[in-house]
């Protein structure tokens, strides 16, 4: 499964940003999106590629329901871990 995310431009270099998401760092292609972003903006990046701006506020959301998604699969997967345990005991 293939997923976009929010990351922040923190430096721009000809048709590449230097982008940051938690404490990654990751170069990303600005080649798809017309205008080009300015420093400080946040990007949607997919496959290493800047696919639309947006702004602080909704990047924050997307991060917010994307550490809820990580959070719940994370419950999932020790509840998983749980069962399967308990019917080794049994």
């Amino acid at each position: 499964m293939c997923l976009s995310v929010p990351m922040k431009i923190l430096k721009i270099e000809d048709d590449q940003a230097l982008c940051e998401l938690g404490e990654t760092e990751q170069r990303v292609s600005l080649t798809l999106i017309d205008p080009k972003p300015k420093l400080g903006q946040y990007l949607i990046v997919h496959a290493g590629f800047a696919i639309n701006v947006i702004n602080e506020d909704e990047a924050k959301k997307n991060l917010e329901l994307l550490q809820e998604l990580a959070d719940f699969h994370g419950e999932m997967l020790e509840a998983e871990e749980s069962s399967a345990a308990k019917k080794e005991q049994s």
